[in-house]
């Protein structure tokens, strides 16, 4: 008997295998198109660009893309791995065939993009509805953060150029919305710049807010249930009045950039008027208090903004700035919330880091290159990346429970996404069978039977 040698077990490989689905979990991600209504509301959008006697919808190569971004595509070529798999995912266009609707979407400008975003909104509010106490609305109050993000090119693409970080490629001003601590985050904007476009571009913040705002249901355009953050990128004159002229239904928190104006106010405060910073289980922050600056350090800015200033040991290893005092470290924003406690505001503003979560997640579908070369073709990209991750949010929050909820899309793919499984057809009808031994299996089987007792759209 021949010893084995090596730590895996040696199998024999070879092809013409049958009756076997890879990605079959994608399955989750084509039932929630189905009852989201996003593949009939894409379709009409995209009417207008279907041809006379075309094979394949637009809405569903666009479809088709999106998903392949979700299960970790990052070009228009990855749509193969769903063309391999049409009893999942239907008949799927070929490569030149999306190659072309992207050229015909993109030479489109505005009105395609205007299309394909007018139904997103339209499909986020029916999900929201679908999902009840999961939503991101049912807290009352929409949180709704801007960041922007560098996406590095290998090539010489339209509007490459060099960034602030001495790297080349892009600096697309991305928003998204907050799930909070129960749930991730979903876009809802996407605005495509030059390497070279600044970080404090008024212009550019309000282009992406109004894009982001109108993606929200219309009830939250009054009584200040919306709250737009940002970091000191947004904090700008023209930005934080343009926010000010819409304070009747809009709140906003946004980062400051410490001026001596605002370092000279923080050093004349008095001991006794820091309050003590807290976590969000209520408890002290160790290290950190908080304090609202007024007088001339108001003067030039919107009536009823509040300049909020922290001070804070940095962390070990971080080096002071110039407008650091004491051996603190300084960072303001500005609010216009009133009748809340500024502990409370600052820790609500600090909250705005799980923004970083979302551009990573963004990063890791699809927005880490921008494949094509034109800009309007990436923008179109864009517009498939924010697809991808709204089907990566809404499907945990309508079929996923408890920490599930909570896993981002590396995990959802290794654990669900990836899971194959058998082709089974009985009585004319097809169904999946997953292997009892995968650890996930249940999860997959329990969140598939929570779509399907969703109600069908219209």
């Amino acid at each position: 008997m021949k010893k084995r040698i090596g730590s895996y077990p040696r199998v024999r490989v070879g092809g013409g295998g049958r009756a076997v689905v890879s990605q079959a979990g994608g399955v989750l991600l084509v039932e929630t198109v189905r009852k989201a209504g996003l593949d009939q509301a894409i379709s009409a959008a995209l009417a207008p660009w279907r041809k006379p006697r075309a094979v394949h919808d637009p809405g569903k190569i666009l479809l088709d893309v999106a998903l392949a971004v979700a299960l970790g595509g990052d070009c228009l070529a990855d749509v193969g791995m769903l063309r391999a798999e049409p009893a999942v995912f239907g008949a799927v266009a070929s490569d030149p065939t999306v190659s072309r609707l992207i050229g015909v979407l993109a030479s489109a400008g505005p009105k395609a993009l205007t299309a394909i975003r007018t139904a997103r909104a339209h499909v986020r509010e029916h999900v929201w509805e679908l999902a009840g106490v999961a939503a991101p609305n049912a807290g009352g109050q929409m949180i709704v953060d801007i960041d922007g993000v560098l996406v590095l090119a290998h090539s010489e693409k339209q509007d490459a150029a060099a960034t602030w970080k001495k790297t080349f490629g892009h600096h697309p001003l991305l928003a998204f919305v907050d799930h909070g601590p129960g749930g991730n985050g979903e876009p809802v904007a996407a605005l495509l710049r030059p390497g070279n476009a600044g970080s404090n571009t008024a212009a550019d913040h309000i282009t992406t807010a109004g894009l982001a705002l109108a993606q929200l249901p219309k009830t939250y355009r009054r009584g200040r249930r919306t709250l737009i953050r940002t970091d000191s990128g947004g904090g700008t004159h023209a930005f934080v009045t343009w926010l000010a002229k819409r304070g009747r239904w809009l709140s906003y928190s946004v980062g400051m950039t410490i001026t001596d104006a605002i370092h000279h106010a923080a050093l004349r405060v008095p001991a006794s008027a820091w309050t003590v910073a807290v976590e969000p289980d209520g408890s002290i922050r160790d290290g950190a208090w908080v304090a609202e600056l007024d007088g001339d350090v108001l003067k030039g800015w919107p009536t009823g903004i509040r300049l909020i200033v922290r001070k804070e040991r940095p962390h070990p290893g971080a080096q002071l700035r110039f407008t650091d005092a004491d051996g603190l470290r300084l960072t303001c924003f500005a609010t216009n919330t009133t009748g809340e406690k500024i502990e409370a505001l600052e820790l609500r503003h600090r909250q705005r880091a799980r923004a970083e979560d979302r551009i990573r997640n963004a990063r890791a579908t699809g927005l880490r290159n921008l494949p094509l070369h034109d800009a309007a073709q990436n923008q179109i990209w864009l517009e498939i990346v924010q697809l991808a991750l709204d089907l990566l949010a809404w499907m945990p929050m309508l079929a996923l429970t408890d920490k599930a909820r909570l896993w981002e899309p590396r995990r959802l793919r290794i654990r669900l996404f990836s899971a194959a499984a058998q082709l089974v057809t009985t009585a004319r009808r097809r169904h999946l069978r997953f292997a009892d031994h995968w650890p996930w299996t249940d999860v997959i089987t329990s969140a598939l039977a929570r779509l399907d007792a969703l109600p069908n759209p219209d």
